[in-house]
């Protein structure tokens, strides 16, 4: 599990608690529960989340990024991006599949 430092580099200055939960208790208790669910459901899970709640800036494309070093395959996320769709609306998708695009493109 690599060590997150993103809230102390961001936000250690204005809100070193925030900053503090997010690096050690999400990322680091939390996301290091690998017994429980693997870091591949993890990141699924939390790029359905986020797709859900509308929620389509840097933090979502840090997630599929981070699915797609978890092994999330291309045909994986176009997949779960189609099968959300549905639920969590149209233009959502199109947003998210435009993000995953530029990700899995990447790799060529």
């Amino acid at each position: 599990m690599i060590k997150q430092t993103a809230g102390r580099d961001s936000l250690n200055s204005f809100a070193p608690k925030f900053a503090e939960l997010n690096d050690d208790v999400l990322f680091g208790e939390i996301w290091s529960r690998e017994d429980k669910l693997s870091l591949r459901d993890r990141s699924l899970i939390t790029v359905v989340s986020l797709m859900s709640k509308g929620i389509l800036d840097s933090s979502l494309k840090y997630h599929i990024q981070n699915a797609k070093n978890n092994g999330i395959t291309k045909e994986e996320m176009a997949e779960v991006i189609t099968h959300v769709a549905f639920y969590a609306g149209w233009p959502n998708a199109w947003a998210v599949f435009n993000m995953a695009k530029e990700i899995y493109e990447e790799e060529k």
